[in-house]
């Protein structure tokens, strides 16, 4: 059956669709474009994470990303969109819509844009846990993330009847519902994997572990920015005077969280770094993700700059506590999109600081962590159990792209930069401690 929009829906900008009878053939090209602009997304992640990994584990890396998509590609046509938007007469799960085959146009076009925000969802833990988790475990968790984690909390918020959207939860296009989702998936994932070989020393002081392509980790910052249009913009669900609005506060929170963190590493007396400098734009493009149809463009702005500052600090949050994110994965989607939810109850044009729509905000983004990372942390620890999460060390000495594949992203490179297990157990015995 189609989804119906309530008229509480269209006041609160709750992203469900409309009518099949109201669906006009302009409407479809405009998702069907901004499903292309979430699906190119995909891109900007291959290179955001695969730059800042080593050389070793690029091509393991691009390889995750891109199964991630086919994968949950199926699993979300499969279970997912049932789960997510079928009939939820107890406003907890859908029960109907699976491996759909047959229905109007206004679900496939919907079926067709929740693909690429099932894909997004479940990419986002793959860069926190690169350069040390086996490839079959990494799929193994995406399998869930896009066929039950993402889809339930997403029927809670987003469906007609789930409980949260009765309540009026505000995520316009998804800093809970796809970002800090995906964003609490990594956190548990980073914490059942474990930090990579040399990351923290015997006190737990971190060592650096440069990327191997700074300019991958812009070019992938500016691919994401720009399917960004497509994600906040596509979730108008219509080809509608709306977009302008939406991308406009898309586009100013993006920069001012870049702003917002070359501020921090200013206050902080650091140097200003490529990478989080793209982080916090990042960071206010999630942020903004919630309530960029809700509120105006200057407090669109303060959103973006608290967001940039939040995840330049969440990454030191995690070092403190000895979790290894490579890609800072959590700061980015978890915390700024926890953050951003808040500001979209908030900063609510027309009725700001509201108790009442900031305590269902909180409400929501509680609930999302409890049910995502904890959630996620079983899974993961079923997978390392089961299935195995973490790779040999000799293997992550190698480099993943060597034992999980056979083949190097940058064959060009000498061989003999690649472990042996021979000089593997030489370089072991030499770091071994003196006896007294």
């Amino acid at each position: 059956m189609p989804l119906r929009r309530h008229h509480w829906a269209s006041l609160l900008f709750i992203p469900q669709f409309a009518n099949a009878d109201t669906l006009t053939a302009t409407d479809t090209v405009w998702i069907a474009i901004a499903a292309a602009l979430v699906f190119f997304m995909q891109a900007g992640f291959a290179l955001l994470e695969s730059g800042l990994s080593r050389a070793k584990n690029s091509l393991n890396v691009v390889m995750k990303n891109y199964m991630d998509l086919c994968v949950g590609t199926l699993v979300f046509w499969a279970v997912g969109f049932g789960l997510m938007f079928g009939t939820s007469s107890n406003g907890w799960f859908g029960q109907d819509q699976f491996m759909l085959n047959h229905a109007d146009s206004s679900t496939w076009a919907m079926l067709l844009f929740q693909i690429m925000f099932a894909a997004t969802a479940a990419t986002i833990a793959s860069g926190a846990m690169a350069e040390r988790t086996r490839y079959a475990g990494y799929l193994c968790g995406a399998v869930f993330i896009t066929g039950v984690i993402y889809p339930l909390f997403g029927n809670w918020a987003w469906n007609d009847n789930g409980w949260l959207a009765q309540m009026g939860f505000i995520d316009f296009a998804g800093s809970t519902v796809v970002h800090s989702i995906g964003g609490w998936c990594a956190l548990a994932g980073i914490m059942v994997v474990g930090p990579r070989l040399g990351r923290f020393d015997s006190q737990g002081t971190p060592r650096s572990i440069p990327g191997h392509n700074l300019s991958y980790v812009a070019l992938g910052g500016f691919i994401l920015w720009f399917g960004w249009f497509g994600f906040n913009g596509g979730s108008t669900l219509s080809a509608s005077v709306d977009i302008a609005k939406v991308n406009l506060n898309t586009q100013l929170a993006a920069a001012a969280g870049a702003v917002g963190s070359v501020i921090f590493r200013m206050a902080k007396r650091h140097p200003i770094l490529l990478t989080e400098t793209v982080n916090g734009s990042l960071a206010g493009l999630v942020a903004v993700t919630a309530g960029c149809a809700v509120m105006t463009p200057s407090f669109a702005i303060v959103t973006g700059v608290v967001a940039g500052a939040l995840a330049a600090f969440g990454a030191r949050i995690l070092l403190a506590f000895r979790l290894d994110d490579v890609v800072g994965a959590v700061p980015v989607h978890a915390f700024a999109g926890a953050w951003g939810t808040l500001a979209a109850g908030l900063f609510y044009d027309g009725d700001l600081f509201n108790s009442q729509r900031v305590m269902v905000q909180l409400l929501g983004v509680v609930v999302a962590f409890g049910w995502a990372f904890f959630t996620a942390l079983i899974m993961y620890m079923l997978v390392s159990i089961l299935a195995g999460l973490r790779a040999p060390a000799l293997h992550e000495q190698r480099g993943l792209d060597l034992s999980e594949h056979a083949e190097i992203g940058y064959p060009e490179f000498p061989q003999n930069t690649l472990y042996s297990s021979e000089n593997y157990s030489a370089e072991k015995a030499s770091r071994q401690e003196p006896r007294p």
